[in-house]
């Protein structure tokens, strides 16, 4: 059985999503609407978990102050609520540690990790958000001995400091055919009123 990984760089402004295909998605929002785009990052981050075996997310950045530190913790809340109802495992990796898996330096910028994904798997994204819910869900599959992707080993061994779950015996949430996931993506977007708080993008493989 295939395993399915998915990779989450949340944000209230600016969601990067890789999905179990290797596609990725970047949900974008507008601050005027405020809360309400919790629910919709939610709705859209669930109709993603189709066949989802573990989702891998970023841990909230450091050195982040004031509104912006409440709303990272906020969409973090409504989305892991929404994987615990649905049963679905997940690991929050530091941003450090996603770094050094990537291109083997702690401080690298959006420019390294955008290069680093070229590099390794000649593959260039709409935006860094995208990037690294990529990277996000390389790491998975690295840890799951299902690797994509191929890197040093002293950048494989920052897979140890990542606390994983346990994905034996996961009840999958109910698989769809192919490309229903994107029409019921457009059937969210098309179902509601004029000024939604949301801009779905994508790009990747």
């Amino acid at each position: 059985m295939t395993t399915n990984v998915l990779g989450l760089d949340l944000s209230m402004t600016a969601t990067g999503i890789a999905l179990p295909d290797g596609g990725t998605l970047t949900v974008a929002t507008n601050a005027k609407h405020k809360d309400a785009r919790l629910a919709v990052i939610r709705d859209v981050v669930t109709l993603t978990l189709t066949g989802v075996d573990l989702v891998v997310m970023e841990e909230a950045p450091p050195g982040l102050k004031g509104p912006a530190i409440k709303a990272i913790h906020m969409v973090h809340g409504a989305v892991r609520v929404a994987l615990l109802d649905m049963g679905v495992p997940y690991a929050v990796v530091n941003p450090s540690t996603l770094k050094v898996y990537a291109t083997g330096k702690k401080g690298a910028d959006k420019t390294a990790m955008a290069m680093a994904a070229y590099k390794r798997a000649d593959l260039e994204f709409v935006d860094d958000n995208q990037c690294d819910a990529w990277w996000l869900r390389a790491m998975g599959l690295d840890q799951l001995g299902l690797a994509e992707v191929t890197v040093p080993q002293a950048q494989r061994a920052f897979l140890g400091s990542v606390d994983w779950p346990d994905v034996t015996g996961v009840r999958r949430v109910e698989r769809r055919e192919p490309g229903v996931l994107r029409s019921k993506l457009g059937a969210l977007l098309d179902a509601t009123p004029a000024g939604e708080p949301v801009k779905v993008s994508g790009g990747g493989a």
